[in-house]
């Protein structure tokens, strides 16, 4: 039996909701972490983040390269290579 077009956009409007719901829960988790290690008070470029956040991920999931369409980071994640007169390409 189909379900009625109304129903279905109702459907995906909670799931949207839900959604949004886990994604914030997930970056205050994430967020809280972050700042227990030290992230939130040092001046660090976000794509220089995003980098080492995927480089992380890829680990605990047992990658072996980075995602699709990404490009690893160019300094480590402590950012010793700027200090050693490095800059990394965002």
């Amino acid at each position: 039996m189909k379900k009625p077009t109304a129903k279905i956009r109702e459907e995906i409007a909670r799931l949207q909701e839900k959604l949004k719901e886990a994604e914030t829960r997930d970056a205050e988790r994430i967020g809280r972490i972050a700042i227990r290690a030290g992230l939130g008070e040092i001046e660090i470029e976000e794509a220089d983040l995003l980098s080492a956040f995927e480089e992380i991920a890829s680990r605990f999931r047992g990658d072996t390269k980075p995602a699709p369409g990404r490009k690893p980071a160019t300094t480590p994640p402590n950012g010793a290579g700027e200090a050693a007169g490095q800059s990394a390409e965002a």
